[in-house]
């Protein structure tokens, strides 16, 4: 390795190979580090790059997100359990590791803890002999996979939480899993902390300073101990950061840096990182393969689309941060088949994109040198090129010579992070027409950035290091020529009922049914369609150049909003409020503090048998309802309260939630909200609808 780095470290002398005598070996010296350097611990997780989530525990039995910690151990009994399906399904679908949810904040714990009778042992499972840590621990060991726990600090279930004896039990609970399943490679603590709950029958909300009541100190050293090759996320003396929302997308800025952890961060810093800081906190991205963090049956036709899922792996792995991709376990105990089709899908297209190097035999040049190819795309952190001759006010540039024309769509660029990250701005350019034209920029590389653009066709390209707080390290610049991504199309409805579709190919194709079949027997789609009753429409792009389908995509679309009107208390119309029932979930309708809620006039009495509620989607949204009630009437003065409770996460996982109830006849709807997120006393809704379809 050191042979390496010396013969990376003399290029800029126009030394492009190792065969240099001893003496000039020992005058030429490696980069400094420059400011915060990840640990190796950091270092080996920045590598893995991917891995999964498994949201698995007394939630999936009882289809919630959060569970009261009320919850039965005898509700828990998965029916055909096979911790190795889920690993085949990672290890297919090139995840390097799973991180299992060993304890929600419900307090039920997947292995026989002796802190707590809220465990497996009082199960159905095995007769209560069953341990699916230890089972899932086997699995990845067995097939080459790492292995990490999720351990919720917040237990709604114990009776002593928020007392000192409650953080004895969480210690106890910590060590058993640190000790007891082989080597982890994460342990991951919720934020979650305080709150409504069970608490062993007092029913009541209970807060805790999250700073200093877990002893974080302890938890840490015991970590460092027991697992000293182990990240930590989530607690105070942490190695890795959340990305600052659930959605795996990381910011086109993206420090690897911050100041030291005091667990009051600002969503900007989380998101951004904190440029030069004095600690070295990568960011992990961390989002669902379907709406939900745990499995819905209802969510099985809402598993992301592969062109969102794609997009959220360039917005993660492509932004300087891991990306932590969340599979929800169903009933059975099996990854679903849905699910496992999307992760297979998208590494296929992973694999494809990158499986063109059209850089790979080519000539680089900095400096006026011959920079040898592989300190380009070898794609190892330890051969790099570095001047450190540089000025300050100097832009480092790095020109490549493909040999021929050739295209492509896709820059990969590294920097030995090993010596710090440095670049703060860079731009790809291509050499045509006698000049150089710009073709796609960046801010922070850090570890690695993967961009994507429009297809282009050139010999020579040029990568320019615009920004940079000191001599650039840069381990990799490739270029690749991935294939067309067929997507599915993306499906739009106005007021009116009237459904469209698109893609963004004009040469994709798109064909819909409504019955379930095969694309080739769908019908081509050439002009909107009129849909004025609950329909279920299924959706597919096709490519004429591959003669490939996309993945069938389905839609239950309940009754158009055509006759709706957003009323006042007096049934006046409020126009404003209109952005509620638009079908369009980035309009927002914002209430009065007065009335945080919102009335509608369906246009005629109706059976219905629930409501969904889309909360704002802006990136800085306030009034995002957590505790709602919704009331029916006939006649606008005499109410009934057909439903009130509580959106669950809502607050970190702004998805659509749904509610349903025992069909009610009615003219009128008012969605209330008693509790917002934020503490706000206006209420905002992005999109409200009814149900009227059968649950």
């Amino acid at each position: 390795m050191k042979k390496v780095l010396i013969c990376s470290s003399i290029l800029f002398l126009s030394f492009s190979s190792c065969s240099v005598n001893q003496s000039l070996k020992q005058s030429i010296a490696q980069p400094e580090k420059f400011g915060a350097v990840p640990t190796q611990r950091q270092l080996d997780w920045q590598k893995l790059e991917y891995y999964g989530f498994v949201h698995f525990n007394m939630n999936t039995f009882t289809d919630r997100e959060w569970g009261y910690g009320d919850e039965k151990p005898e509700w828990f009994n998965p029916t055909d359990f096979d911790a190795e399906q889920w690993v085949k399904v990672a290890k297919k679908a090139g995840m390097k590791g799973l991180i299992l949810t060993a304890k929600h904040h419900d307090g039920f714990c997947l292995w026989p803890s002796a802190y707590t009778e809220h465990t497996i042992a009082n199960s159905p499972y095995k007769n209560g002999k069953g341990d699916i840590v230890k089972e899932l621990a086997e699995a990845c060991k067995k097939h080459d996979l790492l292995f990490g726990v999720y351990l919720s600090p917040w237990d709604r279930n114990h009776a002593a939480y928020a007392q000192d004896a409650y953080v004895d039990v969480f210690l106890g609970q910590l060590n058993e899993l640190l000790t007891n399943y082989g080597d982890l490679f994460e342990v991951w603590f919720d934020g979650a902390n305080g709150g409504d709950g069970y608490y062993g029958g007092a029913r009541e909300a209970r807060k805790i300073d999250a700073k200093t009541y877990y002893r974080w100190d302890k938890v840490v050293d015991m970590v460092r101990e027991h697992q000293p090759n182990a990240v930590i996320f989530g607690a105070k003396g942490a190695d890795i950061r959340w990305i600052g929302n659930e959605e795996g997308i990381g910011t086109e800025t993206n420090w690897s840096t911050m100041n030291p952890i005091v667990m009051n961060e600002t969503r900007e810093q989380l998101q951004k990182g904190v440029k030069n800081a004095e600690d070295w906190l990568p960011a992990e991205a961390d989002v669902s393969v379907r709406p939900g963090w745990y499995y819905h049956a209802r969510e099985d036709h809402l598993v992301r689309p592969l062109s969102h899922m794609v997009d959220i792996y360039y917005k993660s792995v492509g932004r300087n941060a891991n990306l932590l991709l969340n599979i929800p376990v169903d009933t059975r105990g099996l990854v679903h088949e849905n699910d496992e089709q999307r992760l297979y899908e998208l590494y296929e297209v992973i694999q494809a994109d990158f499986e063109n190097k059209v850089s790979e035999n080519a000539e680089f040049k900095a400096d006026g040198r011959t920079i040898e190819s592989k300190f380009m795309t070898d794609d190892e952190l330890s051969t790099y090129y570095y001047n450190p001759q540089l000025e300050d006010s100097q832009q480092q540039v790095i020109e490549i010579d493909l040999g021929k024309s050739q295209i492509f769509n896709r820059l990969q660029v590294q920097e030995n992070i090993e010596f710090g990250q440095r670049v703060e701005s860079f731009e790809l350019e291509i050499f045509k027409d006698n000049q150089w034209h710009k073709i796609t920029e960046g801010t922070t590389i850090g570890y690695q950035r993967l961009l994507r653009f429009e297809p282009v066709k050139a010999q020579k390209a040029r990568l320019i290091i615009k920004k940079s707080l000191a001599a650039p390290v840069i381990s990799t610049f490739n270029l690749y020529k991935a294939p067309n991504l067929l997507v599915e199309p993306t499906l739009e409805r106005k007021k009116s009922g009237e459904v469209s579709f698109s893609v963004p190919n004009k040469q994709t194709e798109i064909y819909y049914s409504y019955k379930k079949d095969q694309p080739q027997n769908f019908t081509k789609f050439s002009k909107p369609l009129k849909i004025s009753e609950p329909t279920t429409i299924y959706y597919a792009s096709f490519d004429p150049e591959t003669q490939k389908y996309s993945s069938v995509q389905t839609a239950n679309l309940d009754i158009p909003k055509a006759k709706w009107q957003a009323i006042d208390e007096n049934g006046k119309p409020l126009k404003e409020a209109t952005k509620a029932i638009d079908e369009n979930v980035y309009s927002v309708y914002v209430s009065t503090p007065e009335a945080p809620e919102i009335i509608i006039d369906l246009g005629e009495n109706i059976d219905i048998t629930g409501f969904t509620y889309w909360p704002s989607q802006e990136r800085w949204a306030y009034g995002t309802i957590q505790n709602y009630e919704l009331y029916t009437s006939e006649d606008l003065k005499s109410w009934n309260l057909a439903k009130e409770g509580e959106f669950s996460n809502v607050k970190n996982n702004p998805i659509e939630q749904k509610v349903l109830f025992q069909k009610t006849n009615t003219r009128y709807i008012k969605l209330k909200s008693t509790k917002t997120t934020d503490g706000s006393k206006k209420a905002s809704f992005a999109e409200v609808s009814v149900i009227t379809l059968n649950p």
